[in-house]
């Protein structure tokens, strides 16, 4: 749980710098690449990253705007990397401008429950390292280079 915006902040810079790697891997020819058929695959899994930050931020009590629609998956992988460039730094500004660590300490109704807005944070970059390891083995398998994120990958000690 965050208790300083600051390390909120931290975090959030390099959990996104990661994830926009991830996402730059991605090409066109391979945005279908799923593990099996039926499941979620590298473009629906990309735009997920791109577009999940802003239900976050509305629990937290936030307005991070995706823009256009969560449903709609992009046929192009570079309106994926640029949807979620710009949210990295719409989410940025309005936690900057609208959290205090008195209030990631003050709980909001998420889910049902009562929990605090330094959880809930937490939890959203949980959500992103989760999604953000499922691309990385549909990367490997559709043959595209696995970027390192948290060290090096086996392509990159080669």
């Amino acid at each position: 749980m965050y208790r300083k915006k600051e390390d909120f902040l931290q975090d959030w810079h390099i959990a996104s710098q990661g994830t926009i790697k991830v996402l730059e891997a991605l090409t066109d020819e391979k945005l279908g690449q799923s593990i099996v058929e039926g499941h979620n695959t590298l473009g629906w899994l990309g735009w997920h990253l791109a577009t999940s930050p802003s239900f976050f931020a509305g629990e937290v009590g936030l307005q991070v705007s995706v823009g256009i629609g969560k449903q709609n998956v992009p046929k192009h992988a570079k309106e994926i990397v640029d949807a979620y460039k710009k949210m990295v730094e719409d989410f940025q500004r309005e936690v900057e401008e609208n959290i205090t660590d008195d209030t990631l300490v003050d709980t909001v109704n998420s889910f049902g429950r009562q929990i605090a807005r330094g959880a809930l944070l937490r939890s959203m970059l949980d959500h992103q390292t989760h999604h953000r390891g499922q691309m990385t083995v549909l990367l490997r398998q559709a043959g595209l280079k696995v970027p390192g994120v948290m060290g090096p990958t086996k392509e990159e000690q080669m």
